[in-house]
């Protein structure tokens, strides 16, 4: 399977080119086209009990489409917020996800949740993950630029809560305040996780997390809609 990222980082699109019998599992919604030749079906990926986990623990749609080639064809797709697409290949690994990143991957990676603790609460991400398992591509994407960090054995990063893409099952993580308590209450960062290596980490530069901070207090509520409107 093929692939081209086309207009990063800001408006990503992913084509993926497929050969005769290649498949691909996406995200709903993520499609925007697809050529002749490509059967697309919708479905509930890993049955009923694996979707509803998806759903309802890592913040994944219930329903998935696969598209299957019967000829040589190419499907495009695009996340929903403007930002990057990368390619996370595995190769018989694991790798964790952050709510709403999951883009696409290839039939043979296997999609399932699991408990993140509260680690993972407090850090942001809620108390489920999402995680990819297998040997095969992998497509995620991200609320602005993605960039991959790669951590040496005993090497730390340390990422705010409200940027991280994904990290492999190598590295571990823990969840901290910034420095003091004045730090935490009044510098604007508040948690972060500090990872070790070895692995890779991949964050946004950007945070959904921050435009709505910015951007709530800024839209008009129904008092002001009612005077406006006399």
């Amino acid at each position: 399977m093929d692939h081209e990222i086309e207009f990063r980082p800001a408006f990503s699109l992913l084509t993926l080119s497929l050969e005769p019998g290649e498949a691909v599992r996406t995200e709903a919604g993520s499609m925007v086209s697809y050529s002749d030749g490509i059967d697309v079906e919708t479905g509930a990926s890993g049955g009923l009990v694996g979707s509803l986990k998806r759903s309802l623990l890592g913040g994944e749609s219930f329903f998935q489409n696969t598209f299957t080639a019967r000829e040589a064809g190419a499907v495009t797709l695009a996340p929903p917020l403007p930002g990057d697409i990368v390619d996370c290949h595995l190769d018989g690994e694991t790798l964790f996800v952050q709510s709403g990143s999951y883009l696409a991957s290839g039939r043979d990676i296997e999609l399932d949740t699991q408990f993140g603790g509260g680690r993972s609460f407090f850090g942001g991400e809620g108390l489920f993950l999402l995680r990819l398992d297998g040997t095969g591509p992998a497509f995620l994407s991200s609320y602005g630029a993605i960039r991959e960090n790669e951590l040496a054995d005993g090497e730390t990063y340390t990422v705010d809560t409200g940027h991280i893409v994904a990290f492999e099952s190598s590295a571990t993580f823990d969840v901290r305040a910034i420095g003091s308590l004045r730090s935490t209450l009044f510098s604007g960062e508040g948690l972060v996780c500090e990872f070790e290596g070895p692995g890779r980490v991949w964050t946004q530069t950007r945070s959904q997390d921050a435009l709505l901070t910015w951007l709530i207090p800024k839209l008009p509520t129904s008092t002001a809609n009612a005077g406006s409107s006399n």
